[in-house]
């Protein structure tokens, strides 16, 4: 009998010790293998999660001070169980995000005079993404229907969506939700109405014999917005009770401070980045609404946010950043939003000696035609009435000059100012403390392109001292 135990024993434990050596050298380089004489320390990668029961938890929402009706029933506690225990990783990934839009929501609620516990609302809608999209089309923070959203001024097109901007949304949200209780003269029958619309609140109040409270039509209710509203509750305990279900966040992410600036043009977030230094991904993340990183012309008015720490100097080279937004050669930004290369055909067009018509033609901006006739962009502007520097292909423009014809092309940048070309080699400047690019180019009936080429700069930095051609 122990002949015939060894002869099995013997072979399976050899085949269980070459195992486990290979699981440990499959792992780890073969000489730092662990040997079976060394101790061996389990390592637990584990979260602690608080246990509770329901009267706790009853006695914590007692003591809550919220301006919302809240009485704890086994249907919000499964819910208050869900986010603190099943599903901690979303409850963590929307306290990562809390601090980026609750201010924004505490002070459009405040101005509205509305509860600021509805503000975790927007986690039940979005989880707090302003870009994601439902099933059925609604769309950012609070989650949107297009119809709605017109409702409330918030439009939609191929290249922007008024609905994943955060300001507009909030208001709009804080605006419906504020029609819906003076609607219902309830908060939580008004989420419930924002939820599945008041025609189904007022058919639910109907079928209960007239109940007016969200537990008293709560059968009747469609079966998503009977979660709905518990849910939102819970959510609201769950963020006032975080140490409690240790549920602390190490990382938060903060919002990026900025500032609006109008650019009235269409123009491409590249682009602005490229001219200002500014990060892209913060343009992006400060202007959710922009999907495709244009502005097209039919939102040239809107107003774009710039990280404050680059406002002042924006702000303060507005003129020349804005005309070279426009300024790009050869290219035109065109209403559908895309990119069209244009092929510029020169034409010397006569007319009298006092006054010169020009046709704009596709890739024309101010500042090219500007240079073209040795004038300014300002004086363009003011021979035309113009408030803005936009124009439209096959507007005619009035040009006082004593030349017969326009400049082709390939001479066109050798203009340094109204008087004669120069003939004794390349005219050059100096640049003079508080120069800047735009400045030099109204001096000199340039536009900021035309100096950077001529100069081969990579950006619109310059120094006092340095020396620019410009003729």
């Amino acid at each position: 009998m122990k002949m015939t135990l060894s002869r099995f024993l013997v072979p399976a434990l050899t085949v269980c010790l070459l195992s486990l050596n290979k699981a440990f050298s499959q792992e780890q380089p073969l000489e730092a293998a662990v040997t079976f004489s060394e101790e061996v320390i389990p390592n637990y990668h584990y979260e602690y999660i608080p246990d509770f029961t329901f009267d706790q938890v009853a006695k914590r929402v007692r003591a809550m001070n919220t301006e919302m009706p809240f009485e704890l029933n086994d249907r919000i506690f499964s819910f208050i169980q869900y986010f603190t225990v099943r599903n901690r990783d979303y409850t963590k990934m929307v306290l990562a995000r809390k601090d980026k839009f609750f201010p924004l929501f505490e002070e459009t609620l405040a101005r509205h005079e509305m509860p600021r516990d509805i503000e975790y609302l927007s986690i039940i809608e979005s989880a707090l993404n302003p870009q994601v999209k439902s099933r059925v089309g609604a769309m950012g923070l609070w989650q949107f229907m297009p119809a709605t959203g017109r409702m409330y001024g918030m439009y939609v097109n191929e290249d922007i969506d008024d609905r994943m901007d955060p300001e507009m949304s909030t208001e709009a949200a804080a605006k419906y939700l504020k029609s819906l209780y003076r609607m219902f003269g309830d908060w939580e029958v008004a989420l419930a109405a924002y939820n599945c619309g008041p025609g189904n609140v007022r058919k639910a109040i109907r079928r209960s014999g007239g109940k007016k409270t969200f537990w008293g039509i709560y059968d009747y209710l469609p079966k998503e917005t009977r979660g709905y509203v518990p849910q939102f509750q819970a959510m609201m305990y769950v963020l006032n009770h975080l140490e409690e279900h240790n549920l602390n966040l190490e990382e938060p992410t903060y919002p990026i401070d900025y500032d609006k600036v109008r650019f009235d043009r269409a123009f491409r977030l590249e682009k602005l980045a490229e001219l200002t230094d500014l990060c892209l991904k913060d343009l992006e993340e400060l202007n959710p609404s922009i999907k495709k990183r244009i502005i097209p012309e039919t939102n040239r008015s809107m107003a774009i946010r710039i990280p404050k720490t680059k406002s002042l100097y924006l702000k303060e080279n507005l003129a020349w950043i804005s005309d070279s937004l426009g300024n790009r050669p050869n290219v035109l930004l065109a209403s559908t939003s895309e990119l069209i290369e244009i092929t510029p055909v020169a034409k010397a067009v006569t007319t009298s000696a006092e006054r010169i018509t020009y046709k704009v033609k596709s890739g024309d901006v101010l500042g090219s035609i500007a240079a073209k006739h040795g004038v300014s962009v300002n004086q363009i502007k003011e021979w035309n009435n113009l408030n803005s520097n936009l124009i439209k292909v096959g507007q005619t423009l009035y040009i006082n000059s004593g030349k017969t014809s326009i400049p082709s092309q390939s001479n066109s940048s050798t203009l340094a100012d109204n008087s004669k070309p120069s003939t004794s080699g390349p005219k050059t400047y100096t640049v003079k403390p508080g120069d800047s690019l735009w400045i030099i180019s109204q001096k000199h009936s340039l536009s900021v392109e035309q100096i950077k080429r001529l100069n081969n700069l990579n950006s619109n930095n310059i120094k006092p001292g340095q020396r620019l051609i410009i003729g």
